[in-house]
């Protein structure tokens, strides 16, 4: 049986809908909006998170809209989500925001399901977690200095950190930032068009830090006729994470992956994440855990992922105070410890009570 097998069947009762808005103001410059759906049973409940990045969107849910009432099998429950329009009050910005919703509403009927039974999402799939390495995503400003990675290294210093290299790193702030910091992954962001992170293909840049930091993997570098042969030299450092949505988007890479970034509200529906985790390990591919920003139960559903299938790669999952415009001296360490008596898909670390 395949691991998504061990959770099709479980049943879930769905007795109403309620929608639980957040706000947070982020070290990269943006107020985050999340939404947290909250599924109803007779005797508990679910919750997921939607990362839907358009503050409107969420503006304009109203659990009224939501009529998911009714007992399902989990199989059942994704297929009628997956037909459902999660957006009936307009198309969203970005189309990845429907597979954002409907992982909300996946996530928060398995949480639901798992809670039913008495599970969490390591018993029911046979496992146990592990602790949960993790490093920290950040930007560096514009201009860019090294003064976030220091007020971050203040916390702990053994942290290490997921960078997202720009045109406007000169040698000066590269040399400085290998000195003082260890960087697991080089984010070129080469994939995104028409969102404010837009990286434009830059040789010269991607030569930079792959020398710089050659430890470090290389995730989503733009492929160009000038940058393909840079490409072809470093594929075995090449990581993907903006286009895996499923198996299907692993095969038409251009290569052969070793590394992939799984952002589970990428995938949408619970299927696609484990089918895509389970032909990835298959395959002997190394998977790490990556973050959108959540401030709710998506971050903990984050850590529970990481910690059954990759617990020792580089998650960019730091629990979300290390994305506060001002880190406080007391967030975890790296690793997370596991939960002592997990329940559903949630997955309590250390500073379970604070803001993640």
């Amino acid at each position: 049986m395949g691991l998504y097998d061990e959770l099709a069947d479980l049943p879930l009762r769905v007795e109403g809908v309620d929608l639980v808005r957040a706000e947070r103001d982020t070290s990269s410059d943006f107020t985050r909006v999340t939404t947290t759906v909250e599924l109803h049973g007779p005797d508990a409940t679910g919750r997921g998170e939607d990362v839907t990045y358009d503050a409107a969107a969420h503006d304009a849910m109203d659990a009224g809209d939501y009529d998911v009432a009714g007992e399902y099998t989990m199989e059942e429950f994704s297929a009628a989500v997956g037909d459902a329009d999660l957006f009936p009050a307009g198309d969203p910005e970005q189309q990845a925001a429907r597979n954002y919703r409907r992982w909300a509403f996946e996530s928060a009927a398995l949480d639901l399901a798992l809670r039913r039974a008495d599970e969490s999402l390591a018993s029911a799939l046979g496992r146990s977690y592990d602790p949960v390495r993790f490093v920290v995503s950040t930007r560096l400003g514009d201009p860019p200095t090294t003064d976030r990675i220091e007020a971050l290294l203040l916390v702990h210093d053994d942290l290490a950190f997921k960078l997202d290299p720009t045109s406007a790193w000169d040698d000066a702030l590269v040399a400085d930032l290998a000195e003082m910091a260890t960087v697991r992954i080089l984010d070129l962001k080469g994939r995104y068009e028409g969102t404010e992170v837009d990286q434009p293909p830059d040789l010269d840049l991607y030569r930079r830090v792959a020398e710089a930091f050659p430890e470090a993997a290389i995730e989503d570098p733009a492929l160009t006729d000038a940058t393909e042969p840079f490409v072809d030299d470093v594929a075995d450092r090449v990581s993907w994470d903006y286009p895996i949505t499923g198996v299907e988007s692993v095969e038409a890479l251009p290569f052969e992956p070793n590394w992939l970034n799984v952002k589970p509200s990428r995938f949408g529906s619970v299927e696609a994440l484990l089918d895509t985790i389970e032909y990835a390990l298959e395959r002997d591919i190394t998977l790490y855990g990556g973050g959108q920003f959540e401030l709710g139960v998506g971050r903990q559903h984050l850590h529970a992922v990481a910690s059954l299938f990759y617990p020792d790669s580089p998650n960019d999952v730091a629990p979300g105070g290390y994305n506060d415009p001002e880190p406080s001296s007391d967030l975890p360490a790296s690793p997370l410890a596991p939960p002592s008596d997990p329940s559903g898909l949630s997955w309590a670390s250390p500073d379970a009570n604070a803001p993640r």
